[in-house]
């Protein structure tokens, strides 16, 4: 019996890929970014976190655990629960986490249901898994959203915790394909806000033209710091100065002038 670990299933999502979409969270990550907002997807096992509620006034901490092992079937009766919404905006299922690789076995086994049942699938993804898992899942899903933060190697390794040449790999594979792609890039403030590492990034994006079906930068926040403290975590570095909608715009024209060109 095939069963995954996940730490949430949310429903009625739009970000996450076309339409209104349930995205299931996968709990485990090779990565460790230093602006992570979901630090209860890294670690590949159940863990320990405290939870506050107030209620009157008085805040009451609770302790849970982060992490429940389901079953691929109990997985797809909560996504067949969402079907009117898949089938009236074009949405689907949106594997995420973590990093859904971590858990090769599970995601291509709900894939595999999904598509029986006609259901769009995308897997948000750092690229950072098995070259061969990683060709079965983009033959499987019908979408990915791939995140890539930066081309320079040694940037990479200092602010994720890896090595970006086997994201890099995986990423080009997908040139002999014909799956759709979603590119993600987190902007962070210090780090590759700037022309130069965004320009670097567009041309290595050229080859996959083909593929690309859009490109969202995503701006730095602050959301889910809490969550460090609740896991018993150290905080995590607070980029500054927060970019403005005239830089984020610029950075963007980047890519806009690639494609018009």
């Amino acid at each position: 019996m095939i069963r995954g670990l996940t730490f949430d299933i949310r429903r009625y999502s739009v970000h996450d890929g076309p339409g209104i979409r349930t995205t299931v969270f996968l709990k485990g990550c090779p990565l460790n970014c230093v602006w992570c907002h979901n630090p209860e997807g890294i670690h590949p096992e159940p863990q320990p976190m405290r939870t506050f509620h107030k209620l009157d006034g008085k805040e009451t901490i609770c302790h849970v655990t982060v992490g429940k092992w389901l079953t691929a079937s109990e997985v797809f009766h909560e996504i067949e629960k969402d079907l009117i919404f898949f089938e009236e905006s074009g949405g689907g299922v949106t594997f995420s986490g973590g990093e859904p690789l971590m858990q090769g076995e599970f995601l291509l086994e709900m894939l595999v249901r999904c598509r029986n049942a006609n259901i769009h699938t995308a897997v948000d993804t750092s690229g950072h898994g098995d070259p061969e898992l990683f060709r079965e899942v983009s033959k499987k899903a019908n979408m990915l959203l791939f995140d890539i933060k930066t081309t320079n190697n040694h940037a990479h390794i200092k602010y994720t915790g890896v090595d970006n040449t086997l994201i890099m790999q995986n990423l080009y594979s997908l040139t002999r394909s014909d799956i759709s792609v979603i590119i993600r890039i987190p902007v962070i403030p210090g780090f590759n806000d700037n022309h130069e590492e965004m320009e670097a990034i567009r041309d290595a994006l050229l080859p996959l033209q083909k593929n690309i079906r859009r490109i969202d930068l995503l701006p730095y926040h602050r959301l889910g710091r809490k969550k460090y403290e609740a896991l018993g975590l150290s905080q995590p570095k607070v980029f500054k100065p927060d970019l403005n909608d005239h830089q984020m715009s610029e950075l963007k024209n980047i890519f806009r002038l690639t494609r018009n060109s």
